[in-house]
Order: C-alpha cells, then sequence, then structure tokens
C-alpha cells in the first residue's frame, strides 16, 4: 500500500466530497478519510439528499473475471496503472483519476452506462495490492485483460475475441421489447 501523504482537513473534506460525488460508498469514505462516521453521513445526506447505501462491500473478486465486468474492470486498471507509472500520483488520487477517465470511455463506448462503480474499481485496485489479482496479455489482441493471479494463462484469448455465446443478448431483447 501506498503510505498517505500528510493533508489537511479541509483537504480531506475535499476529497470527500469528489468521492461522494463519484457515487462512493460509506465504508470507502471511512478507509479514505480520517473524517468521523458521524460527520460524513452529514456530508453524504448534504450532498445527495438520501442516506448512503446500508450493506456489505464486494469481497469476491468472481465478478471481475465474468464477461461484461471484467471488460469495465480491464479498461479501469489499465487506466489506473498508467497513471501510476506516468503520473507521479498514487493512493485514492489515482483511484479517482482513473475512475474519471473510465467513464469518459464509458459515455462515448456504451451509451453512458457505467458497469463499474467507483467502489467496485477501489475493490479492485485492492485486489490488486493484495495479489489475489494480475493482468494477462490476450493471445489474439494483446490487449490486458484481468485475471485471477494464481491461475494458468498460457493460452490466454479475452472476451472481447471470444465472447461468450449469450453476450449482448439482453440489450437486443429489451430493444426488440421496446419496438413491439
Amino acid at each position: 500500500m501506498c503510505k498517505k501523504s500528510i493533508v489537511t482537513e479541509a483537504q480531506e473534506i475535499q476529497i470527500a466530497i469528489e468521492l461522494i460525488k463519484l457515487g462512493a460508498r460509506l465504508q470507502l469514505l471511512i478507509s479514505e478519510t480520517s473524517i468521523s462516521r458521524e460527520r460524513l453521513l452529514k456530508l453524504y445526506k448534504e450532498l445527495r439528499g438520501i442516506s448512503p447505501p446500508k450493506g456489505m462491500l464486494p469481497f469476491s473478486t468472481d465478478w471481475f473475471i465474468t464477461w461484461q465486468p471484467n471488460i469495465h474492470a480491464s479498461l479501469f486498471i489499465n487506466i489506473h496503472q498508467y497513471l501510476l507509472e506516468h503520473a507521479e500520483i498514487s493512493g485514492i488520487e489515482a483511484i479517482m483519476k482513473a475512475y474519471r477517465l473510465y467513464l469518459e470511455q464509458v459515455e462515448v463506448l456504451d451509451n453512458g452506462e457505467a458497469i463499474l462503480s467507483l467502489t467496485r474499481a477501489w475493490t479492485l485496485v485492492r485486489f490488486f495490492e493484495c495479489n489475489m489479482l494480475a493482468t494477462q496479455h490476450c493471445k489474439k489482441c494483446s490487449g490486458k485483460f484481468i485475471v485471477h493471479k494464481f491461475d494458468l494463462h498460457f493460452h490466454y484469448i479475452c472476451g472481447l475475441c471470444d465472447p461468450p455465446s449469450r453476450a449482448g443478448k439482453t440489450k437486443g431483447i429489451k430493444a426488440s421489447a421496446l419496438l413491439e
């Protein structure tokens, strides 16, 4: 993990505000700032007009391996890794910047439908830091995609080059239902 730099209370509040606007869950805010839970709750309600969602954070690596989430998560993690290597940013700042860049790409690619939430993106980075997930080059397109760290990947082919048989069928069904 990267060392947290010393930030002022005002900077932490600004980070919390940006995270809330990007859709962060309360647990993420608590982990990434030193602001009290009560103050974060008030800030969340002030910005969103509602209480933060309850429930557990994503805890399984398997979601990131399924077809469509893998494509979106791979796009995000490649952006994140590029920023870490070339932009001299790290920690939550790199996650926020990478997520904004991911959202810009998804807006163009998928008519604004973001499959990956900020909380899932943050969890993904943590899985990488714990060596639970890694990236592997596709043998056909040479793109880097997310895989389980300790699976065998000798002849890995990504979900774009070899989509599952039902890939994309749900959108077509929904579209045809709307036309009827």
